[in-house]
């Protein structure tokens, strides 16, 4: 079964730099968009980044121009590069990848990781 593990949280300053990573293991054979969403208690899970298996993207607007998402397609792992982090970016952050092909599986399914905490604080 395809799982998604996050790393790279923690704890930073404000203005600080944090970079996660997200790893798909398991017979995959192919995954379309990855992407990154975020969840503050009382609030709705939101999207933050999303990448297409070609190299497009597209970027919440409270993160434009301070975060960048990529993606290593060999190593089904997606990565969010995050700058000039701000308190409001405190959340818990969960990877996502968009309708997972695996080997001997018929179902096209979409796969969420576990959510790992990033906290931005002083």
């Amino acid at each position: 079964q395809v799982q998604l593990v996050e790393s790279g949280g923690g704890l930073v300053q404000p203005g600080g730099s944090l970079r996660l990573s997200c790893a798909a293991s398991g017979s995959i054979l192919s995954i379309d968009a990855m992407g990154w969403y975020r969840h503050v208690p009382g609030k709705q899970r939101e999207l933050v980044a999303r990448i297409t298996s070609g190299g497009s993207t597209n970027y919440a607007e409270p993160v434009k121009g301070r975060f960048t998402i990529s993606r290593d397609n060999a190593k089904n792992t997606v990565y969010l590069q995050m700058n000039s982090l701000k308190p409001e970016d405190t959340a818990v952050y969960y990877c996502n990848a968009e309708r997972v092909r695996e080997n001997l599986n018929p179902l096209v399914l979409d796969r969420w990781g576990q959510g790992i905490r990033v906290t931005v604080s002083s």
